[in-house]
């Protein structure tokens, strides 16, 4: 079965000849008797090969008409495959065009066999050249994320467990998750964790940082664009999403996409296909979306900052990252595993930190969450002289969260429970008897804060 054709020629009797013998050996036909239509057809449907006459005006047979058009096939679609169409005895201007860029040539009258084979050819030319196009997206797509390591999501506090249960849960859909939490928590690290268990993990997994993106570059990132389209579109530009396509995009930040640009952002997600900058074709894609943010999009909506119907399209499900300070057991295996991953990266080895430095990183609230426990690490694994790590060597911010959660009784209890369990070690009587509740109580409090 050959692919979608396209026939540009000026005399009807062929174009029906032409239509009748392929319409049953193609996916589909398109006909053209003006070629002064031609880009707008080929802005608005892709095509596999192309047959094209060689003139067009009747007492013209020099076929710089034919040549004129080929050119703009190919301005249009380097990797579409053109057949010319020859009279009897122009074959030097058939061999012209293929030196252009033409694939082939047929002669009237063609003989069928020798038109199909040659068709087949051109349009597996034309899938190979495309396939070719996008490995070398991807290629680039994983050079630029080559830098980025997820070593899985570390911890075994409540609140981390209930993440696992839902990632496998959701992982094996195709539905769309929505990640929220502040910033530092590892939103991303669970995004990976949904495609690694997918059944897209063998294809790409692409991140968008939307917070960084400028409104003018918005489309062009997400979508793609043509050369020409704008000022500085040297060349065509494969966006993110048709990058993505079979795999996993992530949306990171998106509740910083302005409204006014929320409804294009829509339209792919209810259609699934793109129209990158500067074309009017449609190109199909295929992803798996899960989007994050550090804000209360609900919120957002009730404020009309962010659209009811885009909400409802990436908030399937949704998982919250919890922050460090709610999952206080899992800071001491967390602070193990950078300082172990620092330690081979500086050359230091046999590092470990104190009990009294363990004690210091309970204690602390940690506004910056996993990232800035993260920078700490670094930071006292570079100025470390001796194998033990004391709580004076360890830099933290020196800023509490002074804020409405600090005020929240919540926040309050949380870390005076937290505070408890490292002064008397993990003694449950002795930390009930010091916070005038019983066991059961303190039990309950410890499940319910993820402690």
């Amino acid at each position: 079965m050959l692919g979608d054709l396209l026939i540009i020629d000026d005399d009807n009797a062929v174009l029906e000849s032409l239509e009748l013998l392929l319409r049953s050996e193609s996916k589909g036909v398109v006909t053209l008797s003006d070629p002064k239509r031609l880009n707008a057809v080929l802005e608005s449907q892709s095509f596999d090969s192309v047959l094209l006459d060689m003139n067009f005006t009747a007492g013209r047979n020099t076929g710089n008409e034919g040549i004129f058009w080929l050119r703009e096939i190919l301005k249009s679609d380097p990797d579409l495959s053109v057949i010319m169409i020859t009279a009897y005895g122009d074959v030097d201007l058939a061999v012209k065009a293929m030196k252009i860029g033409a694939f082939d040539y047929v002669q009237k009258p063609w003989k069928s066999e020798k038109l199909i084979s040659s068709l087949n050819a051109a349009c597996r030319l034309t899938s190979s050249r495309r396939k070719v196009k996008q490995l070398e997206v991807r290629k680039e797509v994983l050079q630029e994320d080559a830098a980025r390591q997820y070593p899985g999501i570390i911890g075994q506090s409540l609140r981390i467990r209930e993440v696992h249960q839902t990632i496998s849960k959701v992982a094996k859909t195709d539905t769309t998750v929505l990640i929220q939490g502040e910033n530092g928590t590892g939103k991303e690290l669970i995004a990976w964790e949904i495609h690694r268990q997918s059944i897209r993990k063998g294809q790409l997994f692409v991140t968008v940082d939307l917070g960084s993106l400028s409104a003018t570059l918005f489309e062009s990132e997400l979508f793609g664009h043509k050369k020409g389209a704008f000022t500085d579109a040297k060349n065509d530009r494969t966006g993110r999403f048709e990058a993505a396509s079979g795999g996993t995009l992530f949306l990171d930040e998106i509740g910083n996409v302005p409204l006014h640009l929320q409804p294009k952002l829509l339209s792919v997600l209810q259609k699934g296909e793109i129209v990158p900058v500067g074309s009017h074709k449609a190109v199909p894609v295929d992803v798996r979306i899960v989007s994050a943010t550090n804000q209360d999009i609900e919120q957002m909506v009730n404020k009309g900052l962010f659209r009811e119907d885009l909400f409802y399209r990436i908030n399937t499900i949704r998982i919250e990252s919890p922050a460090l300070r709610d999952r206080g057991e899992d800071i001491g295996v967390l602070a193990g595993h950078f300082l172990e991953s620092f330690s081979r990266k500086y050359g230091k080895h046999n590092l470990r930190l104190s009990n009294k430095a363990l004690e210091k990183l309970y204690r602390h609230p940690w506004p910056g969450n996993i990232r800035e426990l993260q920078h700490a690490m670094e930071n006292v694994v570079i100025m470390s002289e001796t194998d033990t790590i004391q709580p004076e060597e360890i830099t933290l911010s020196n800023h509490m969260r002074i804020d409405e959660s600090s005020l929240n009784l919540e926040h309050v209890e949380r870390n005076t429970i937290r505070k408890a369990l490292t002064k008397y070690s993990g003694n449950y009587a002795s930390i009930a008897s010091e916070l005038g509740i019983s066991r059961t109580t303190l039990y309950h409090k410890i499940r319910k804060y993820g402690l």
